[in-house]
């Protein structure tokens, strides 16, 4: 079976999908970290015993409201691609804002530009991280972008005023350990070239983390389309053959394995279909027989089986192949019940069931080029047999023994509260079994 490129599959929507749950995700992290970093500030400030720390509390107020009306927008009808590039761009602005105004400690008189020796330039790394969440990495670049734009934009409002303001190239030309810390110290030495080498530092591991969110979305796109086409292969599949069979077909390159089996076949159809037919017409009889397959199929299916074939009015179905169900007889038989009570209330049709438990083989065959899952062997036989013999025993639903045994033996699995025991209608020989086959009915 061959795959289709992924760029030819349509997962915009999915891709979509995606990124607003790494949106959603990360804005929880964000407010999990930003609820940290302003609990770390507070208590090593000094607590509610310092103003300073109060302001920190304060001025995180603002980031949980942008965080939290992010939140709101994202999958809106608000919602568009330069949301997020607004919403970072307003984190990094009023951080910056913060940095480039706030004193570093309450009723100190120091240049500003010692905020910037605090450990504050790694919070921009923190929207870096929260903006990776996207999948996104033109937001994830930018986010390093702008941060290292907001940093130096705040450091330069910062030394606006200071005309002797020093850098590293106005160190004196000999050094001592007491000269360079004179400099050090010197409240005029605002460290230009430091807060460039920092900003450039951001916005290149910005691009380094880009160009992984990359990888990764392209990664991220293949699955999706894959998936996708899988999807798509298996509802085609699922028109023609059982989806759990169709899955399997896609897992397995279109190649079932025979498989020997313990497994419960149930063989049903409907009792006078051939008035029916007359009655009915051509296409009477198929809107008929739809919507019959298609309420037998949602039974069978409810219960874990899987129908294998359509032979005119007859439904083949299998329990425990090719999905292995360790209560495959319980499974079959209140599927049988279901079946009947469905097809005599909303259908107005009676139905003949044989259900026979042993063992089959099970698996893909065909020629030229047409393949079909069955299975084969002297159950599927006996359960074909079993529903022909209504007709003469006069009931509805007959069991072979081994079923009968594997239900009354398995004490984790009740039988269906309309069956209160089994009866003996009698024997009958069938090719491939030696001996005569018990044959038994519900007792209700």
């Amino acid at each position: 079976m061959a795959i289709a490129n992924s760029e030819n599959a349509d997962v915009t929507p999915l891709l979509r999908e995606a990124e607003q749950k790494g949106l959603r995700l990360a804005l929880i992290a964000r407010f999990v970290a930003l609820i940290g970093i302003l609990a770390f500030f507070f208590f090593t400030r000094g607590g509610a015993d310092n103003p300073h720390s109060i302001g920190y509390a304060l001025a995180g107020i603002p980031y949980l409201l942008l965080g939290f009306c992010h939140y709101l927008l994202i999958g809106s009808r608000h919602d568009q691609p330069w949301v997020k590039y607004v919403f970072v761009g307003l984190d990094i602005a009023l951080l910056s804002a913060l940095i480039a105004t706030q004193p570093i400690m309450a009723g100190l008189d120091v240049p500003q530009t010692f905020s910037f020796r605090n450990a504050t330039f790694p919070l921009y790394f923190v929207i870096l991280a929260v903006a990776a969440f996207g999948l996104s990495p033109w937001l994830t670049f930018f986010s390093g972008a702008a941060g290292g734009v907001g940093w130096l934009t705040a450091h330069r409002w910062a030394i606006r005023d200071m005309p002797d303001a020093k850098d590293w190239g106005d160190l004196p030309p000999v050094l001592t350990n007491e000269n360079f810390l004179a400099f050090f110290l010197d409240p005029n030495f605002v460290e230009t070239g430091t807060r460039v080498q920092e900003a450039v530092f951001l916005t290149v591991v910005a691009a380094l983390v880009a160009v992984v969110i990359h990888r990764a979305r392209q990664t991220v796109i293949r699955q999706l389309a894959l998936d996708e086409e899988k999807r798509t292969l298996s509802e085609i599949f699922g028109r023609y053959v059982p989806p759990a069979v169709a899955d399997a077909l896609i897992d397995d390159r279109g190649m079932l394995e025979p498989v020997e089996r313990e497994a419960t076949i149930l063989f049903l159809d409907i009792a006078g279909f051939t008035d029916l037919t007359e009655k009915a017409g051509p296409r009477g009889i198929v809107t008929i027989l739809n919507r019959y397959f298609d309420d037998v199929a949602r039974v069978i299916s409810d219960h874990g089986g899987v129908i294998t074939q359509f032979q005119g009015d007859a439904v083949l179905a299998t329990f425990n192949v090719p999905l292995e169900r360790r209560d495959h007889p319980h499974r079959a038989v209140s599927a049988a019940m279901a079946i009947q009570e469905t097809t005599r209330t909303k259908h107005d049709l009676t139905v003949r069931i044989g259900i026979c438990t042993g063992p089959v083989i099970a698996g893909n065959v065909g020629g030229g080029g047409r393949q079909t899952y069955t299975v084969h062997g002297a159950t599927v036989n006996l359960a074909a047999r079993l529903e022909g013999l209504n007709k003469q025993y006069g009931t509805q639903i007959l069991l072979s023994r081994n079923t009968v045994d594997r239900l009354e033996s398995d004490e984790e699995t009740p039988l269906p509260s309309t069956i209160a025991a089994f009866r003996t209608v009698g024997t009958t020989d069938v090719r491939g079994f030696t001996e005569p086959v018990e044959v038994l009915t519900p007792a209700r």
